[in-house]
């Protein structure tokens, strides 16, 4: 393949949007913290793999870019049997025939073989130069999409882990309103059946526990699907069991973390990768100027030829004889009908074009520090209003149950009450998940969810 072609190929892949060998686990394991979960999906998520997998091939793409420049060896071995030997005309006259007239007659052997090798060497081609650079820069964007692939992984697995966290924590406060619901719905029944309390007062507890267990049924399969997605982000085994041992911590300080402070667009993946294309634009330009210049290789080749009327090739006794030949070529264009000029153009527009797509990278960056900070904040916010309502509407059911087993409340004031508990419970749970996922966007508009 000429230099050329091997430089286009590589520049078109370069351009292109980079962004799937599975490995187990320790075995026995399947419980994971967050960090474990993340590491896992590293080494088995199909798509991050394969953004691995680009850096090597991009390695080799540039080694075999460089094989263009260095000696080119081959050999050959070219045997013939003529069924029917060539015919030719020459002047009759040569026989003594009458002149115009043409004999036709028939030269050479029945046989022919034809061996050697030939050698031939790129001395200049600027197509060569600078698409070895275009090549260093192409394992770089290999390398920049990897890093992209690696921090939109991350982020995936972690809002997938916290989902099954909340829905978890869910549970275990629905367990505990459907224990205490039960008591009491039991106590009534005992009070109903004493004639203390009418029957639409056990009734009403009853749709209410009926609620809270349909409630929990919704939310166990709501963790059978979280943790499936859990297991497509990490590349996990579907049909295996998966145990999460981290926990909802929400340290209040957190929010000092990111308040008021200022990204570095640099960290970016989109903006390293961006860059890494301008460079490759560049690159493309100076090709494109060089391509006035002449390409100049030598070539040399030697070669033994053999005639036999029989097919006795290997007959030590009859002669071979020598072709050797060396040469070099040089190719310059004088004229093209200004395609290279116009080439030259087009280049340069696409480096105008990336310019602007970097320019409009750092804005969308700072938009989108700016929008997640302040999701983050509200989030926050939310988050300690939702747990302070929380902790109210328990007391305020705490409060309504006492009194109505003492006889001086109503069931309607429990059933209110405990309806209040349960949404202020969801709210909850809700606002947890938002602030969590609202900090990871925030890290990864930032270009700080991974190392």
């Amino acid at each position: 393949m000429r230099p050329k072609h091997i430089f286009s190929i590589l520049f078109i892949s370069a351009c292109m949007t980079q962004m799937n060998a599975q490995t187990s686990n320790a075995p026995g394991n399947s419980s994971f913290t967050l960090q474990q979960a993340v590491d896992y999906a590293m080494k088995n998520s199909p798509n991050y793999l394969n953004a691995e997998l680009d850096v090597e091939n991009a390695t080799y793409r540039r080694k075999e870019l460089l094989g263009a420049g260095l000696p080119q060896l081959s050999a050959s071995l070219d045997v013939k049997d003529y069924i029917e030997i060539p015919t030719s005309l020459i002047p009759a006259q040569f026989f003594g025939g009458p002149p115009g007239q043409f004999a036709a007659v028939k030269f050479g052997t029945k046989y022919n073989a034809t061996g050697g090798g030939s050698i031939s060497q790129l001395i200049f081609s600027s197509d060569y130069i600078v698409g070895l650079k275009a090549a260093k820069e192409f394992i770089n964007l290999s390398r920049i999409s990897v890093y992209r692939g690696k921090s939109e992984l991350t982020a995936s697995v972690a809002k997938a882990y916290y989902n099954v966290l909340v829905n978890k924590e869910r549970i275990k406060l629905l367990d505990a309103n459907i224990v205490r619901l039960k008591k009491l719905l039991d106590d009534t029944r005992a009070f109903n059946d004493q004639g203390f309390v009418e029957k639409i007062d056990v009734e009403r507890l009853e749709v209410q526990y009926n609620n809270l267990l349909t409630e929990k049924e919704k939310t166990d399969r709501l963790i059978g699907l979280s943790e499936t997605m859990l297991k497509f982000q990490m590349g996990y085994k579907m049909s295996d069991a998966i145990t999460l041992s981290d926990t909802l911590a929400i340290d209040d300080k957190e929010i000092t973390n990111i308040s008021g402070s200022k990204i570095d667009v640099t960290k970016r993946p989109d903006y390293q990768l961006l860059q890494s294309q301008q460079k490759l634009y560049k690159i493309d330009i100076k090709r494109q100027r060089l391509g006035y210049l002449p390409t100049i290789a030598a070539y040399g080749s030697y070669n033994y030829n053999a005639q036999r009327q029989q097919f006795d090739f290997t007959d030590g006794s009859k002669s071979w004889y020598k072709i050797a030949l060396i040469g070099g070529t040089i190719n310059l264009s004088l004229f093209d009908g200004l395609q290279r000029h116009n080439r030259i153009q087009q280049a340069k527009i696409a480096a105008l074009k990336g310019e602007n797509n970097i320019k409009s990278v750092q804005m969308l960056a700072d938009m989108e520090a700016s929008v997640s900070e302040i999701s983050y904040t509200n989030a926050y916010s939310t988050l300690l209003t939702q747990k302070k309502n929380m902790e109210l509407a328990q007391h305020v059911y705490d409060v309504a149950q006492k009194k109505y087993t003492q006889g001086v409340g109503s069931n309607i004031e429990v059933v209110t009450a405990e309806t209040s508990l349960k949404e202020a419970q969801t709210n909850y749970y809700n606002a947890v998940y938002d602030m969590l996922v609202a900090r990871i966007d925030y890290q990864k508009a930032a270009g700080t969810l991974v190392k």
